[in-house]
């Protein structure tokens, strides 16, 4: 059996590893194909101390992202409660419904951050009333809103 070496990934390399992936491949793979194409480089201390500097400055900026999340989650509790207008019919029932679109827009007014309506959970509302809707802020953190639906 051919002996394995040790490479750290420049890049991310589907099915080996993510970028700063400490992995062990085959000799000619990394020779052949990680090394020349620069998606690897072999183990040496100083490389390793860069991995460990760029794995350093990666978690600073995630940990600065969640709590640019957690900051927008107050906000959004703050607020207490959003309200969308639409044309009702008979016995308050909607014209259609309100779409996370919909909801993505009246936060937009209401605090001038744009967010992914793809983040945005909303139950299904054929009528006029109050509702509990989810926003994805981060990985790690989950929004809850009040929304009231109105006829204007």
């Amino acid at each position: 059996m051919a002996k394995r070496v040790q490479v750290v990934l420049n890049e991310d390399v589907l099915s080996l590893g993510k970028d700063g992936d400490l992995v062990e491949v085959a000799p000619g793979y990394a020779r052949n194909f990680l090394l020349p194409f620069g998606k690897a480089l072999p183990v040496t201390p100083a490389v390793m101390k860069q991995v460990q500097h760029r794995r350093a400055k990666k978690a600073e900026q995630e940990a600065a992202l969640k709590q640019e999340a957690l900051d927008f989650q107050t906000a959004l509790v703050t607020i207490g409660r959003f309200t969308v207008k639409k044309q009702v019919g008979e016995d308050g029932v909607l014209f259609g419904t309100v779409t996370n679109g919909d909801v993505a827009e009246v936060i937009l007014e209401a605090t001038k951050k744009e967010i992914d309506r793809r983040e945005i959970t909303v139950p299904e509302i054929h009528s006029t009333g109050k509702y509990k809707v989810q926003v994805k802020l981060h990985s790690e953190v989950t929004a809850e809103i009040n929304l009231e639906v109105s006829s204007y």
